[in-house]
């Protein structure tokens, strides 16, 4: 069913669940600051957090602030990241938006969800984890694991990411919101994959709309 449409117990039973087996659900992405989860962030789009991981410790040491990804040759920082995969767009997002951090916030990730995405190279998905990583702001982050796991578990029907967000943030409550994406990425990493998922061994089949044996590969 649609999320307009699922029940109050099913959500409490899914969270229950959720907080029983990822009681300690995090962000898996290295950071220190603001900015630093902002600059990881974009770089983990189509790249994994484990490979961005080992790219972003030489990567802080070297820029160290909004300023100094501004100025930095675009072939250098290329280069600096190339390993995460599309690093020419990356590179340019990154350059672009620390420049407008740096010359109209003083170098600051501004804590604002509207503001965020009017920054070159940042979505709805990358300002909520910054909002609510860096600065403890509740807010519901689509990747593909939320996007695919809350279709499988019938909390929406809906194939745009802002259209899930709005759907999940209408039937999650809001003190949920950081927790509740952490879990649902964990559970897709660990369990729910999109092809082949371990449906014998998860806890959440019960509430499952997909329900398939783990042998049975995605339709």
């Amino acid at each position: 069913m649609g999320g307009i449409h699922t029940s109050s117990l099913k959500v409490k039973s899914i969270l229950k669940i959720l907080d029983e087996f990822y009681p300690d659900a995090k962000c898996s992405l290295d950071f220190e600051d603001p900015l630093e989860l902002l600059i990881s962030t974009i770089l983990s789009a189509q790249c994994t957090d484990e490979r961005v991981n080992k790219v972003t410790p030489a990567l802080f040491e070297k820029h160290r602030s909004a300023r100094a990804y501004a100025e930095v040759p675009i072939e250098e920082l290329e280069q600096d990241i190339r390993s995460t995969g599309f690093y020419h767009n990356k590179a340019l997002a990154i350059k672009e938006c620390c420049k407008i951090l740096a010359n109209r916030f003083n170098g600051q990730v501004p804590p604002d969800l509207e503001t965020l995405v009017e920054l070159p190279g940042i979505g709805r998905k990358t300002a909520n984890v910054v909002l609510g990583n860096a600065f403890g702001i509740p807010g519901i982050v689509v990747d593909t694991h939320v996007a695919r796991l809350s279709a499988r578990l019938g909390l929406t029907r809906e194939k745009d990411p802002n259209k899930i967000e709005q759907e999940l943030m209408a039937l999650i409550p809001k003190k949920k919101w950081i927790n509740f994406s952490h879990q649902l990425i964990q559970h897709g990493r660990t369990i729910c994959y999109a092809r082949k998922p371990k449906c014998s061994i998860c806890p959440l089949r019960p509430y499952c709309d997909y329900g398939l044996d783990e042998s049975t590969p995605k339709a």
